[in-house]
């Protein structure tokens, strides 16, 4: 093959590239604005969402999953608009996506599970935003529930992170479930201190307590002789917004009124024998 035939080949190529360019140019293009343009528009659909649930008074947890899910559902809407602008016919479209889903759900089965638990939990409510919870062995107050996971503020003002998945199919305890919270406070007492003081000594914080409630009546308890102390439980009912001021004064006001009374409270101690020689 000499020279000018080869030229003539590359330059047939060249042409047909050129025409395939040229009559592929308005789909590229088309599909640029079209994505361009479909992103401003999710921006602009998620604002309206956001604003609507911020007028309306809706359950917290029920506005951020469903935040979630609107923007992921129009992001992939975009998605199927620019493939199809490129032109990728409906039909095989489908195909590809029943195809990749099945390969996708398969590898993210965890995922999915995950997408269960969240609708579980909006269905359910289990708890919801600014509830305080124990799951997974994590405490914390509910800060967001979203599609995958639920996020957590901890003691430390850390964020956790729990699947949706694992919280749907463990163990919850939510503390914000009833208005009111029960606190089994122990204290142990020297064997040669007066019971019946101590007794009245831990009523009288309660009454004078505004936080802790009347009714139920708080009552205490002998509750077990132990090596070196008598121990007692208090029972008492606060608000589980006054829970823990009430809790951490009557620790307080416990050991400061035990004193002025004269009762003990025990605390290990270890006798030392010297065996050696006088």
């Amino acid at each position: 093959m000499d020279i000018n035939e080869e030229l003539t080949k590359y330059e047939s190529y060249i042409e047909k590239a050129t025409e395939w360019a040229w009559d592929f140019a308005p789909h590229i293009l088309s599909a640029i604005a079209i994505f361009i343009v479909g992103r401003w528009v999710i921006k602009f659909l998620n604002r309206l969402v956001r604003k609507f649930f911020e007028k309306k008074d809706y359950d917290p947890t029920l506005e951020t999953f469903l935040q979630s899910f609107i923007n992921i559902a129009l992001k992939v809407i975009l998605a199927v608009l620019v493939v199809t602008q490129l032109g990728v016919k409906t039909s095989s479209l489908v195909a590809m996506i029943g195809a990749a889903g099945l390969a996708i759900g398969l590898a993210l089965q965890g995922s999915l599970a995950n997408f269960a638990g969240g609708v579980l939990i909006l269905l359910f409510k289990p708890f919801k935003v600014g509830d305080w919870i124990s799951a997974q062995g994590l405490d914390g107050a509910v800060k967001e529930i979203s599609i995958f996971n639920t996020k957590l503020t901890t003691f430390g003002n850390q964020i956790a992170i729990i699947p949706n998945g694992q919280l749907a199919n463990g163990n919850i305890v939510n503390f914000n479930a009833l208005p009111i919270r029960r606190e089994n406070y122990k204290v142990g007492i020297g064997y040669g201190s007066n019971i019946k003081t101590a007794k009245d000594i831990l009523l009288d914080i309660c009454a004078k307590d505004e936080r802790i409630l009347k009714e139920p009546v708080p009552e205490v308890y002998v509750d077990g002789l132990g090596d070196s102390s008598v121990n007692l439980t208090l029972r008492f009912w606060a608000k589980n917004e006054e829970f823990w001021p009430a809790r951490f004064e009557l620790i307080e006001q416990s050991k400061l009124r035990f004193d002025e009374a004269g009762i003990e409270i025990p605390f290990p101690q270890r006798v030392i024998h010297n065996m050696g020689d006088d």
